[in-house]
């Protein structure tokens, strides 16, 4: 039996009194909201940290605003924010295909966002990973996915930050000195280890997602639930009539990081979504989809699939019935 490491536990009731222990407790805290990737990581001694600061107390944390855009408290859960009628429909299928039911009333949108890179070397036991020398990412000094390579590699798995980075949303981070807004793109570094912006001291507080998108996500994976994306493809776009006024396309689960694909966006602004321009928009982001093999399915087929996801989720945007498509990828089996 795995068993969690001992630790100190505490439960602020406010945003600033996290911060407060945060700042007074350094890097051997960590924050803990659903517990459902950082618990099973512990227990494998991924992290073990020396005291977990929970944020289930605070209320502020689970506030919901609809005004020019929405705002959405980091820890509402997943299934919360998917029931939300006002959440846009990318983030709504982002968060309704993370897991299982039960882990989507536990895990929050915050925890999501944050979610540890994943890789087939690194997610494993300690016996597991101490019988190979262990890894870059943690204990080790070599990546067993690519030997020479002195960055780790380990990939980005969050379902709702393509969604959010298509959606041109920012975070608010809070720590003892303030506040401080990032943009979604700008919160992601393509590095398996060091993978985020925002510091230890800091606490994600809110998401706010400006109005006015048409959105959509797709995700791949090898059974219809509770796999993390081997794939995933966001899209939005704002039209005036049958022409996109702006766009913006974001690729999941294929580097150490989510990422806007520009040079989509750029293509499309001006133009109808005709099969023509869908088709070389795809080709556009399927080109920037670089996956390494150190997750689920062949590397190379996975790169080809992202050309399809792409062409779905544009042909979903311009009003094509994509349901058939949609089932046909939920019962893919491998």
């Amino acid at each position: 039996m795995l068993r969690l490491p001992w630790l100190d536990y505490r439960a602020p009731r406010t945003v600033a009194e996290a911060a407060k222990i945060l700042a007074g407790e350094g890097p051997r805290a960590m924050l803990v909201a659903g517990g459902t990737d950082l618990l099973p990581n512990m227990k494998r001694r991924h992290q073990a940290p020396g005291v977990l600061v929970s944020l289930r107390d605070i209320g502020e944390l689970r506030d919901f605003s609809n005004g020019a855009g929405t705002s959405f408290g980091s820890s509402l859960t997943l299934n919360q924010v998917v029931e939300n009628p006002e959440t846009p429909a990318a983030l709504r299928q982002a968060a309704a295909q993370v897991a299982t039911p039960q882990i989507r009333n536990m895990g929050t949108l915050g925890g999501n966002l944050c979610l540890d890179t994943r890789c087939t070397y690194y997610n494993q036991t300690y016996e597991w990973r101490k019988a190979i020398d262990f890894c870059l990412k943690k204990d080790g000094e070599t990546c067993w996915v690519a030997t020479a390579s002195k960055r780790c590699v380990a990939v980005s798995s969050t379902d709702t930050a393509p969604a959010l980075i298509a959606l041109d949303a920012a975070v608010t981070l809070a720590s003892s000195g303030g506040e401080r807004s990032v943009r979604m793109e700008d919160l992601y570094r393509n590095d398996g280890i060091d993978y985020l912006a925002r510091r230890p001291d800091e606490i994600l507080t809110q998401v706010q997602v400006p109005a006015g998108w048409k959105s959509t996500y797709w995700k791949l994976r090898r059974r219809g639930s509770f796999d993390f994306p081997i794939l995933g493809v966001a899209a939005a776009v704002k039209l005036e009539g049958d022409v996109v006024v702006d766009a913006r396309i974001a690729l999941g689960a294929v580097a150490s990081r989510p990422f806007l694909v520009e040079k989509a966006g750029a293509f499309l602004k001006g133009k109808p979504l005709s099969d023509e321009v869908i088709e070389q928009a795809a080709s556009l982001v399927a080109n920037r989809a670089k996956p390494m093999d150190n997750t689920d399915m062949d590397l190379y087929w996975r790169k080809e699939v992202a050309d399809d996801f792409a062409r779905f989720a544009l042909c979903e945007l311009r009003g094509d019935d994509m349901r058939a498509a949609r089932m046909k990828t939920a019962r893919y089996a491998g």
